[in-house]
C-alpha cells in the first residue's frame, strides 16, 4: 500500500514536470509553422519589392538605350556605355537564388550605377515605391 501511494505520490509531482515537457514541444512545433508562414510572407513581399525596384531600372534604361542611339556623340557615347554597364549588372543579378550571399552588395552597387546614369543624363534619381498607390517617381 505504501508503494501505491508513493507511486500515486510520484505521478503527481512528475505531472507538473510532464505538462511543461509537453507544452514546450507542442510550442517549439507551433512556433516553427507560424515562423516558416511569416518567413515566406515577408520573403515574397522583400523580393517583390526588390524585383519592382530592378525592373524599374531596366525599363529606365532600357528606353534611355533607345534615345540615345539616334544621336551618337562623344557625350552620348560615355551615356551609353554606362547605360550598357547597368543593363549588363542587372541581367546578371541572380533573380532565382534567394541564398546568393553577395544579394545586397550587387543590389548596392545596381543602385549606384543608376545614380551614376541619372546624373549623367541630369534626370533626378529618386526612386521610390509607394505602398499606398502604386507609383513610381524619378
Amino acid at each position: 500500500a505504501a508503494s501505491r501511494s508513493s507511486d500515486l505520490f510520484d505521478e503527481i509531482v512528475m505531472a507538473e514536470e510532464r505538462f511543461h515537457g509537453e507544452g514546450y514541444q507542442e510550442g517549439y512545433a507551433e512556433g516553427s509553422h507560424v515562423g516558416v508562414v511569416e518567413g515566406r510572407r515577408y520573403g515574397s513581399l522583400h523580393g517583390a519589392k526588390i524585383g519592382s525596384e530592378i525592373g524599374c531600372y531596366l525599363g529606365f534604361a532600357l528606353t534611355w538605350q533607345c534615345l540615345l542611339q539616334k544621336c551618337v556623340d562623344e557625350k552620348n557615347s560615355k551615356k551609353i556605355r554606362a547605360l550598357d554597364s547597368l543593363i549588363g549588372m542587372i541581367r546578371k543579378f541572380p533573380y532565382e537564388d534567394p541564398t546568393y550571399d553577395k544579394l545586397q552588395e550587387d543590389l548596392e552597387k545596381i543602385r549606384g550605377k543608376f545614380k551614376q546614369v541619372c546624373s549623367m543624363l541630369n534626370i533626378q534619381s529618386d526612386f521610390r515605391i509607394s505602398t499606398e498607390r502604386s507609383s513610381l517617381t524619378f
